[in-house]
């Protein structure tokens, strides 16, 4: 059967897909008698098309990550069913377009070709010779390639039919449209727990069991991990370090420049192009006509962008000595500098500033204690990994190395002690009760080991454990119950004529809000509760911490018709009918494959894998 002129655009992608998946793998083959991985209906997949395609996504794969893809790790990461998933697929169609009895004429097949770019020469044309040397790289003749391009291009007649005419209803889109961006205008104030005058009642026995009951979740543990542990930190290990009062010299010397500030000033810096330029601006502003302000100002520059921030009179330069002779802020110059001439403001003076040797000493022997102590346990690392891959327990490693031990009742969230680092918590979240405890370094230079002892499942506390958290909490959702009631006490009133403000609450008018909105103070579901009102009704929220008092002004329905709407609801449809449309060609190449039958050739599939190892 005839096709009508496709999209030549789409040909060129088809067959740059085609190219990629082709060209490039030599005269790699797969020989023998039997050539096919499969049978679909009719059709026979052939074991070199499984096996090019397969070797195009280990070369993608490649591509991208720079990592070489060996198959198993394709088959690690699924690539290979993925593959060959696609193929049958494939096939399937193909089967279906042989059925259905849809061709591709010779006239059509030769512009499909003739326009794909990989086969013309440096003048635009078609290259006979640049096709038959593509065509040898990839290992195909040329009635190969044709064949496989009749049927590619006959497949897409067939997906193009099943897909074509997909649409979006307008009511569907406008029902869309208008939930997004309709909006509301509302009244709103909220009431503290502390407003409420009502008390609250003791609870009784069954009050309190009811309300146990109907909040497991806050009362059951969370899975516990029973841990062990042997930590060696660098600050128990300071204590023996001893450090020379040479070696705490040294380090003063070593970074003197924290230490001695030399006298510094704030400066700002405003560049001309001559000398000349530079003291006309300062002659008018020492005559009053301008400011340095102004100056900046003028050349589009902010004040930000000409401060050079607090410097020596070394690194002022040639103004060094004019800045530095500056008794308050001023303005000097011009004076010469790396960007031509410039005047300079200065707008601070900073006094020059020393740690003497002996109020930095103590830092410094903390600061060679630490290093040393961390070095001490580097150390120790190989020993303990040793001890431990002999047979040492945590318990005796500890011993033998002055190492703190604890048990721990761990789970995940908790951060205090040794789990306020991130890798033990890692590793204690991962422990399991077949692991053999391992150094582990910490992030400050300690190490420890950790053993699982005991896996503790979820557990409901009973209520006696729980008894005062369970009385808090009946006694929290008692105090906002009669809070609500109390605000809905005040609806009437609001009816009447009175308002938040004059009820004593504080009144905030919101408007033109739209559902995805967000109000401060206001419960989680806020604004679903009010969209879902009618106009001119109150309504009480409750929330966590209070209570909301409402009322809906006034409905704000969208403009359908607005330019930016009929843009918006334009692309959405069109979204939404190639994701429709993707979803029917899914459904019917599923039910081309189901009808038609796969038949697999395990051995054949089995030994392409293989070619590929």
């Amino acid at each position: 059967m005839a096709t009508g002129k496709t999209s030549r655009t789409f040909g060129w992608i088809l067959m740059g897909l085609v190219m990629v998946g082709l060209v490039g793998f030599g005269s790699t083959n797969f020989g023998g008698s039997v050539r096919s991985i499969a049978t679909v209906g009719d059709t026979e997949v052939d074991a070199n098309r499984y096996l090019r395609e397969l070797q195009a996504e280990m070369n993608a794969f490649q591509a991208e990550t720079g990592e070489r893809l060996t198959m198993e790790m394709a088959r690690g990461i699924g690539l290979d069913q993925r593959v060959l998933a696609r193929v049958i697929g494939t096939a399937a169609l193909e089967d279906e377009t042989a059925q259905l009895g849809i061709s591709v004429g010779d006239v059509q097949l030769r512009d499909r070709i003739v326009d794909i770019p990989a086969f013309q020469g440096v003048d635009g044309k078609f290259d006979r010779e640049g096709y038959k040397f593509a065509l040898e790289q990839s290992g195909l003749t040329a009635a190969e390639f044709e064949r496989s391009l009749r049927d590619e291009v006959s497949r897409q007649i067939l997906q193009a039919a099943v897909a074509t005419g997909v649409a979006t209803q307008p009511s569907y889109v406008e029902t869309l449209y208008a939930y997004a961006r309709e909006a509301r205008d509302f009244t709103w104030a909220s009431m503290g727990v502390d407003r409420l005058s009502t008390p609250v009642p003791e609870p009784t026995e069954a009050e309190l069991t009811a309300y146990y009951e109907a909040h497991p979740q806050d009362f059951t543990l969370p899975e516990t991990k029973v841990i062990t542990y042997a930590w060696l930190d660098p600050e128990d290990v300071i204590p023996t370090i001893t450090v020379s009062d040479d070696q705490i010299r040294a380090l003063y010397e070593e970074h003197s420049s924290e230490y001695r500030f030399p006298e510094r000033r704030m400066v700002e810096r405003l560049v001309f192009a001559s000398l000349e330029d530079a003291q006309s601006a300062a002659d008018a502003i020492a005559a009053g006509e301008t400011t340095f302000e102004d100056l900046v100002a003028a050349r589009d520059l902010e004040l930000s962008d000409i401060d050079l921030g607090d410097l020596s009179k070394e690194q002022l330069g040639a103004a060094g000595d004019a800045i530095f002779a500056l008794e308050e802020p001023g303005i000097t110059g011009p004076h010469d500098s790396d960007l031509g001439p410039a005047l300079f403001r200065m707008n601070a003076i900073l006094a020059a500033r020393e740690t003497s040797f002996e109020d930095a000493r103590e830092e410094l022997h903390g600061e060679l204690a630490a290093d040393a102590a961390r070095r001490q346990i580097g150390d120790m690392v190989a020993e303990l990994d040793d001890q431990m891959a002999g047979g040492a327990t945590i318990e005796e490693i500890a011993e033998s190395h002055d190492m703190r031990t604890g048990v721990l009742n761990w789970t995940a969230g908790d951060s205090d002690g040794i789990a306020a680092y991130k890798t033990f918590r890692e590793a204690a979240q991962a422990v399991t009760e077949d692991d053999f405890p391992e150094i582990t370094l910490l992030e400050d230079g300690g190490v420890f080991a950790l053993r699982l002892d005991e896996l503790q499942a979820p557990r409901l506390q009973d209520q006696t454990e729980v008894a005062d958290a369970v009385r808090e909490g009946w006694t929290a959702q008692k105090r906002l119950e009669l809070l609500a009631e109390e605000a809905s006490g005040l609806i009437p009133s609001l009816e009447g004529g009175e308002s938040l403000s004059s009820l004593g609450l504080t009144e905030v008018v919101e408007q033109g809000l739209t559902r995805d909105a967000f109000v401060e103070g206001t419960p989680p579901a806020f604004m679903d509760e009010v969209f879902a009102m009618e106009p001119d009704t109150w309504q009480v929220l409750q929330g966590e911490a209070g209570v909301v008092l409402v009322r809906l002004d006034a409905v704000q329905p969208v403009d359908q018709d607005s330019d930016e709407a009929t843009a918006l609801k334009t692309a959405f449809a069109t979204g939404v009918a190639q994701e429709i449309a993707l979803d029917v060609e899914t459904a019917f190449a599923r039910a081309v494959q189901e009808r038609a039958g796969i038949v697999l050739n395990r051995p054949v599939i089995d030994a392409v894998n293989a070619q590929l190892q």
